[in-house]
């Protein structure tokens, strides 16, 4: 890591781990009382810096840390069935939800129309047997459960961001904003996430319904890409009902409308590809969902950040 001196006498970081940009520490305003109620009630928080990688993890990276470690991601592992009382043998071989647009117009209140449990599919099959990365080097990695991020971040000696790091580096800056460029929905002369065009989940525009490399559309104001579509992002917060009942690491972190599945449930963050303005414009900041810890999808991927120590940029005074 590079430093040099601020002018006082004391060394400051310039440079952080490869790939990363800085997140200046800060009070912000995060959630939302304008939408729905799981992003409730909009509160204070107060975030250390922090190093944030500008991309979401690629195929690419994800590869080479498999290629090290010989690591097996929970898609590619046999469900335990006593783990599954209920689930249908094929669900309990190795797989992964894939998203399979529909033929038309479709009753949005079932996801399970465009939503297909796939037995092989996995972060170097993403759409399942027969399929590959090839050519998608520089996609998110998706099919990752939130076991499957924690190693990755720990083999780059890195983290998982909380919600509350997430959403102040998503924001860029500027307070209260809508969306990550500002306040203003996005106009059709300029493009400025991947997120669903169109009708879902049966007729995107040309370009989009899509996975898009990282780094295809401007980053915010703190050169971040694709906090707005494209892939999911793990957080490291359990999933409450609202922003106010987060239920700490206890494992009954549940999704309150399927009370008997015991599978906790981490905050996701950022939205994805199939985020509509007509479904659930969760491409948001503010906006956050509930997602079982041992299932990854083809929309959920991550990125990782880098703690600095106390007192952040200031450092070695005297020197």
């Amino acid at each position: 890591m590079n430093t040099g001196s601020d002018g006082r006498g004391s060394v400051t970081l310039t440079q952080g781990p490869p790939g990363t940009v800085w997140i200046p520490g800060q009070s912000a305003i995060i959630g939302s009382d304008a939408h729905d109620d799981e992003e409730a009630p909009a509160r204070s928080v107060t975030v250390d810096g922090f190093w944030m990688q500008a991309h979401q993890v690629t195929n690419e990276q994800f590869a080479r840390f498999v290629a090290d470690t010989g690591y097996v991601t929970v898609a590619q592992r046999p469900r335990n069935p006593t783990d599954y009382s209920d689930a249908p043998g094929e669900n309990l071989q190795p797989g992964s939800m894939v998203f399979q647009a529909t033929p038309g117009p479709v009753d949005l209140r079932h996801p399970g129309q465009w939503w297909t449990w796939t037995p092989g599919a996995a972060w170097n099959h993403p759409l399942g047997p027969g399929s590959t990365i090839e050519g998608h080097e520089r996609h998110p990695v998706v099919h990752v459960a939130f076991e499957d991020a924690q190693a990755y971040a720990r083999w780059a000696d890195l983290d998982l961001p909380t919600e509350a790091q997430w959403e102040v580096a998503a924001r860029g800056g500027l307070p209260h904003a809508e969306y990550t460029w500002g306040d203003r929905p996005e106009a059709p002369w300029q493009p400025l996430a991947n997120y669903w065009h169109g009708e879902f989940p049966y007729l995107p525009d040309t370009g989009y319904g899509q996975l898009a490399p990282v780094g295809s559309f401007p980053p915010n104001a703190y050169g971040l890409y694709d906090m707005a579509g494209n892939a999911w992002d793990w957080t490291v917060d359990r999933c409450g009902p609202r922003r106010d009942e987060h239920p700490g690491c206890a494992p009954a972190s549940v999704d309150p409308a399927r009370p008997g599945f015991g599978v906790p449930r981490q905050v996701i963050k950022g939205g994805s590809f199939l985020c509509a303005d007509g479904y659930c414009v969760h491409y948001r900041p503010a906006a956050r969902q509930p997602q079982a810890i041992d299932t990854g999808t083809s929309h959920i991927g991550f990125r990782c950040i880098k703690r600095a120590d106390p007192p952040n940029l200031l450092s070695v005074r005297g020197i």
